[in-house]
């Protein structure tokens, strides 16, 4: 139960790593605010958790949506008492093109989602945790995109990039507030998106291939990992780029 009586809110929680992060955390004790934007599926595992004994509410919206995160932001605290800790999770990628082949639109949605994305969820959950005077922790999912080119799209290795560097200021200018901010390099994971990539992309040439275990991740695997990050386990981390990866950044 290592995120007993902490309530935590989690973005992209409708499939995939966030979906799979808030059956966990539920699992490990936590209160979880799930914010994606399919309602029916975040309903469904809503029900789940609860019909497990868990505490869960849905809170719909899209985190390029400023207004709706904080919405999210409110559910937490107006029903469970607090905001203890978030995983911003939600991401968009595409694949197949090269960078001059990339649409403008294409560039712009990848930034919106996974940049502005976790920017909005900062400045609605940073000022939360800070007037309860008791700290907290959020991890921002970056990738190995964040670290070094994949074979991914290009507007998604700079998105991935701008993460990790927003999460260290970040980490920087609220250690004085007892909040920990760390970003996940998430290695290849069988998800959704990850899927449709590989209908586009040969595995060959995916970053998974490269890594030490050779195989992709579970959405499990990534969700632990966050879990570790967001308990008081692990109080002497903060600003960190946390690989989850297989190994693809050691090799």
């Amino acid at each position: 139960m290592r995120l007993a009586d902490k309530t935590i809110m989690i973005t992209g929680a409708s499939s995939g790593i966030g979906a799979a992060a808030a059956r966990y955390f539920a699992a490990c004790g936590a209160a979880v605010v799930l914010m994606a934007r399919r309602r029916d599926r975040l309903e469904q595992i809503v029900a789940e958790i609860r019909d497990a004994g868990g505490r869960a509410e849905a809170a719909p919206g899209d985190v390029t949506d400023t207004a709706a995160v904080a919405r999210a932001v409110a559910v937490a605290v107006d029903g469970f008492g607090r905001l203890d800790g978030a995983f911003n999770n939600a991401g968009w990628g595409t694949a197949g093109q090269m960078l001059h082949e990339t649409d403008d639109a294409v560039f712009e949605r990848i930034m919106d989602v996974n940049v502005r994305g976790v920017w909005n969820c900062l400045k609605h959950q940073l000022p939360a945790m800070t007037a309860q005077g008791t700290g907290g922790s959020v991890v921002n999912t970056s990738s190995t995109a964040g670290l070094f080119a994949t074979g991914a799209l290009a507007p998604y290795v700079t998105a991935k990039h701008a993460v990790l560097g927003l999460t260290r200021a970040a980490a920087a200018e609220y250690g004085r507030h007892g909040i920990r901010i760390n970003a996940l390099m998430v290695g290849t994971t069988r998800t959704e998106l990850m899927e449709a990539a590989l209908r586009v992309r040969p595995p060959d040439r995916q970053s998974g291939s490269r890594g030490i275990q050779r195989r992709m991740a579970e959405p499990i695997e990534i969700a632990r990992a966050a879990a570790w990050l967001l308990s008081d386990e692990a109080s002497f981390v903060t600003g960190g780029a946390v690989p989850v990866d297989g190994g693809a950044s050691a090799v």
